[in-house]
């Protein structure tokens, strides 16, 4: 199936809704809350009517007519050229998800609404690429570490199957994108502005290879828009609500990627920061999220599952440190190991006075450390075994339970 098939509503009624969305979408702009109720009352093609024949909401039907010089038709023309198809809620690929910014637009009276449509560039299905999918964002100038671990969990998701989600900026937005690319996952930018423009310009290589290799570029504006500082926070929450959850990996204090998160979060999304050194300034915001209990803390892509992925599935290990001989002693046989020297042989009633237990005990207990490789004896004198000594002697020999 190529991009242009990927459309399910060719009668004339769903032609119809298709250019009544698209012409909304280039007269307004996106998540305007005033205009989706509208939408939702009347329908996208009875809501056009109204706002140009100057019967709606009066504050729409103003914008409308500022805005009614508009080509739509030649907005069209030039997203084919694109080889860019327009993807509306009436299709089968589009992402349900997006739903819940209703609700989060209705309960704090915001500009949050869902699209009325959006432009993508690229081969999948919207709905099979973002249906597992993980929106990973974080600080332009991002450090070394930050691009570094952004990197790592972009490849680590793409390499588990799943969809990788970022914003197509310098710094930790593009370290995530060219981890799921180095893994040969699938990952979308989602811009702010139309398709046809690289933002930035330095990234116009990304997102060609982005779109070769199998990945997407979306956007709630159609071709010719150029970025504003305002459509970066509204593109923000249209990350927030089709990824599963978000991960801010480097924010400073004052950060979009924070307010991507709390956009999530108010969608019940998973919401998860990456540490950073305390001494950056580019973890500030991280930590905050962190230490106010509003984010997950997560250090790889196997926590980060766990949050994201169904109960009782992706479930991360619990870190240990490797096993040692020792970990199988019991109390008694670990205090008195403790009181063995490293250098210079003592007696069994030397160890007994260090590890103020009495005699009996150790000397029922150094024939097994003896066995198990962990102290040498001569002539009935002990001494802890030499190191190099104790991973041959755990690896060829089982060590006694020691208790």
């Amino acid at each position: 199936m190529t991009a242009g098939q990927h459309v399910s509503a060719p009668d004339e009624s769903g032609r119809e809704t298709r250019r009544a969305r698209v012409a909304l979408a280039c007269l307004f702009e996106p998540g305007r809350l005033d205009l989706g109720e509208l939408v939702a009352e009347l329908g996208p093609v009875e809501a056009l009517a109204r706002v140009r024949d100057g019967s709606g909401p009066d504050r729409l039907c103003r914008i409308a007519q500022v805005r009614a010089g508009r080509d739509i038709g030649r907005i069209e023309e030039h997203a084919g050229r694109l080889d860019a198809r327009v993807v509306i809620p009436e299709d089968d690929e589009w992402p349900d998800q997006t739903a819940d910014l209703v609700r989060l637009s209705r309960r704090h009276h915001v500009d949050y609404f869902p699209p009325l449509c959006l432009w993508v560039r690229g081969e999948p299905r919207l709905d099979e690429a973002l249906a597992r999918s993980v929106a990973v964002v974080g600080a332009r100038a991002a450090t070394e570490y930050g691009a570094h671990v952004a990197s790592e969990i972009g490849f680590g998701l793409a390499d588990r199957g799943w969809s990788v989600v970022s914003g197509g900026a310098y710094g930790i937005d593009a370290a995530a994108h060219r981890g799921a690319l180095a893994a040969g996952g699938v990952t979308a930018a989602v811009f702010a502005c139309g398709v046809d423009h690289a933002y930035p310009v330095g990234h116009v290589g990304l997102f060609e290879r982005i779109v070769d290799e199998g990945g997407l570029l979306v956007s709630e504006w159609p071709p010719g828009v150029t970025p504003g500082r305002h459509r970066f926070l509204v593109r923000n929450r249209l990350i927030a609500a089709v990824t599963r959850g978000t991960v801010v990996v480097e924010a400073a204090a004052r950060s979009g990627s924070r307010a991507t998160l709390h956009r999530a979060r108010g969608m019940g999304r998973a919401v998860m920061a990456v540490p950073g050194p305390v001494t950056s300034a580019m973890s500030v915001g991280a930590h905050l999220e962190v230490r106010e209990e509003r984010a997950r803390l997560v250090t790889g892509v196997a926590e980060i599952l766990e949050e994201v992925g169904r109960i009782g599935d992706d479930l991360a290990p619990v870190p240990r440190g490797g096993a040692q001989p020792r970990d199988a002693l019991g109390p008694q046989a670990a205090q008195v190991l403790d009181a063995v020297p490293a250098a210079g042989y003592v007696t069994a009633e030397q160890i007994a006075s260090q590890a103020g237990v009495p005699i009996s005990d150790v000397l029922r207990t150094m024939p097994l450390l003896v066995l198990a490789g962990m102290v040498e004896e001569v002539d009935g004198r002990f001494r802890l075994a030499a190191a190099h000594q104790a991973p041959t002697s755990a690896a060829h020999r089982p060590t006694p339970e020691l208790r």
